[in-house]
């Protein structure tokens, strides 16, 4: 069997060696006729088939907000805070930047409103501040204090003061009265007695021309009467919510009628001070000061006030008043202070 199969293999071996060679090329045949394809001409060349344009889809930004985000910016709109609005929109673009056009969209219709609010809101002061009636736009207050002691000394003290401002569109006009009373064991031992009236004529929101009437009565001071005319320039240095400072100066005219039955007129420089601080709600700083600079009559007079709301127009006010003489009868001090807690009702 072994050598049967030896002799089949050594019979195969030459077939195989020739199929492992690589086979030659058949020879052409001569008498087969090769034909070449002719070369044609540029123009005749057919040209390739055209390119098909890629359409390019753009998908654009939605116009309409996620309702978180909208009720985010409803939300900072109602609140009235313009620096809460500004952050909030900032943080919508840049958390969702592919709603850029819709939070832009947003921005700009606020702002139209807001800019139409005001031009409505300046439009209605205006109207307002035009009224030609005399008692319209006024606003003031009136304060009332007293106190009584008895025993070893009986003592009265009254105090009442009122004050009212009209506003107009280019003239403000102030009305102030004042009277301190005090009798102590049946003596009058205080008796002051003030009224004056100012006009402003406003240039713009700051500066003013004023003009001004005063009459002041204080026999303990030696004068039944002191009359002063004067006018000015005034300034309003600070002009924001919550926070007011004026200043006024000019020259005075001024008439004092003595309790000897003389009389002296001069002129006198004049510089005053208004101040008024809102620390709250409820709660309110002032101060009003003024100063008389003459050859021979100087006087000055500061109030200084802490109010604090009670209930609707009521409020309780805490003062305290220094005023200086300078030439004062035999026996008086040239200052004088007084502290009192009083009640006034605003209109």
């Amino acid at each position: 069997m072994t050598r049967l199969f030896l002799a089949l293999l050594l019979a195969i071996a030459p077939a195989m060696a020739a199929a492992a060679q690589p086979s030659e090329p058949p020879e052409a045949d001569p008498t087969v006729e090769t034909v070449t394809e002719p070369d044609l001409p540029d123009d005749l060349v057919p040209a390739p088939p055209p390119e098909l344009p890629v359409a390019v889809i753009a998908v654009p930004p939605s116009d309409t907000l996620p309702e978180p985000v909208r009720q985010m910016i409803d939300t900072a709109i109602a609140s009235g805070d313009e620096a809460a609005l500004a952050a909030v929109l900032k943080i919508a673009k840049l958390t969702y930047p592919a709603y850029g056009t819709a939070i832009a969209k947003t921005t700009i219709e606020h702002d139209a409103r807001m800019a139409a609010k005001r031009e409505a809101d300046e439009r209605a002061r205006i109207a307002r501040l035009s009224d030609p009636d005399p008692l319209a736009n006024w606003k003031g207050e009136v304060e009332l204090g007293a106190s009584r002691s008895t025993g070893n000394t009986r003592n009265l003290a009254l105090y009442a003061a009122g004050r009212g401002e009209r506003e107009g569109l280019n003239w403000r006009h102030t009305l102030i009265g004042r009277a301190d009373l005090q009798r102590t064991d049946g003596v009058t031992t205080g008796e002051r007695i003030t009224a004056s009236y100012q006009p402003n004529y406003k240039f713009d929101d700051r500066f003013y021309a004023y003009g001004l009437g005063q009459f002041e009565h204080d026999r303990f001071l030696g004068y039944n009467g002191r009359y002063t005319l004067g006018g000015g320039i005034g300034y309003g240095i600070i002009r924001r919510a919550g926070l007011l400072l004026d200043f006024e100066g000019g020259p005075a005219l001024r008439h004092t009628n003595f309790i000897q039955d003389t009389q002296e007129t001069g002129l006198a420089s004049r510089a005053s001070l208004k101040f008024r601080w809102t620390l709250g709600p409820n709660l309110q700083l002032a101060q009003d000061a003024a100063i008389y600079l003459a050859p021979d009559d100087n006087n000055a007079v500061a109030t200084t006030s802490l109010d604090t709301r009670l209930i609707g127009a009521l409020k309780a006010r805490f003062s305290y008043n220094v005023q200086y003489e300078r030439d004062t009868p035999e026996g008086r001090r040239s200052l004088d202070t007084l502290s009192r807690a009083t009640l006034v009702y605003t209109f």
